[in-house]
């Protein structure tokens, strides 16, 4: 079973369109939306939800009133401003420390953990998806990514599919880093821009760090050609892999609009040099 994983440096390069196009285009695969922070790939593969569960972590303290004698150690011991006069706790205030239970003498300070989330198994046109949502100012997105990852490898080996199409968030934090482990390829997408170059850079040294196989994709590369040749001699000075270019196409655009992926939409440029690069990319994975 291999594993490929759709980043990009910066946000708004394509990435979850082409997440969409491969599973289009694949066979016998899970997917996967590891951007747990911003999730979009939903908004194009419609997911029916089959099963919820609860995500938990991190711990908020709560005082029980009736233990509570007020002897203000709490409060002097919070450097987050948490507790208040009346001995109540803030729980966006709190940052989970756990000092305030330690200090209080008759115990009335509990840790709780968290609901922070949710993450769920459904069904798509294409297959099994496994998706999540973190909770609003919620921690632990990189824990929640690899519980994503995962169930998605579970249900893969489950259903005996031989792909799992994962679907990263962008950037080079905790949610990327969790999605790099154990990943046969790392396809990083990437816009003909001084910032799209500057990006891809960072987060080809991360997947590098960590031992991953590395391809790259610039999208909307004729916007910009002279961008797009410096693109391709940097793929050429750093042995980066440069799988694919796919052309601005304002029938993407028209596509998201009706929800669909573009490969579903109409056979056009794009949906033709995405289809090319699907061919490359299996050929070179074996």
């Amino acid at each position: 079973m291999k594993q490929i994983l759709v980043i990009s440096g910066k946000g708004g390069t394509g990435k979850t369109v082409l997440t969409g196009a491969l599973a289009a285009l694949a066979e016998n695969k899970v997917m996967a939306d590891c951007d747990v922070d911003a999730a979009d790939l939903h908004l194009l593969l419609k997911p029916d939800i089959k099963e919820r569960h609860e995500f938990r972590s991190g711990k908020t303290a709560k005082i029980d009133k009736k233990l509570c004698e007020k002897c203000g150690k709490c409060l002097a011991v919070c450097r987050f401003d948490a507790v208040s006069q009346d001995f109540d706790i803030d729980p966006i205030s709190c940052e989970g420390c756990a000092f305030c239970s330690f200090v209080c003498p008759q115990g009335a300070i509990k840790m709780q953990e968290n609901i922070s989330g949710e993450w769920f198994i459904s069904d798509t046109r294409f297959g099994p998806m496994v998706h999540a949502k973190l909770g609003i100012a919620q921690e632990n997105s990189g824990k929640l990514v690899s519980l994503v990852r995962k169930q998605a490898k579970e249900l893969a080996e489950k259903n005996n599919c031989s792909l799992v199409i994962i679907d990263g968030a962008p950037g080079i934090g905790c949610p990327v880093i969790a999605s790099l482990s154990g990943i046969d390829c790392a396809l990083v997408v990437t816009e003909p821009t001084i910032s799209g170059l500057h990006d891809a850079d960072r987060v080809i040294k991360v997947a590098k760090h960590f031992g991953v196989f590395t391809k790259l994709v610039i999208n909307k590369y004729d916007l910009n050609l002279d961008m797009s040749k410096r693109i391709e001699r940097y793929c050429d000075n750093n042995e980066v892999r440069l799988i694919g270019k796919i052309g601005f196409d304002k029938s993407i655009v028209e596509a998201m609009v009706e929800g669909k992926t573009i490969i579903e939409y109409q056979k056009g440029k794009a949906s033709e040099q995405i289809s090319n690069l699907w061919v490359r990319l299996q050929e070179e994975l074996g």
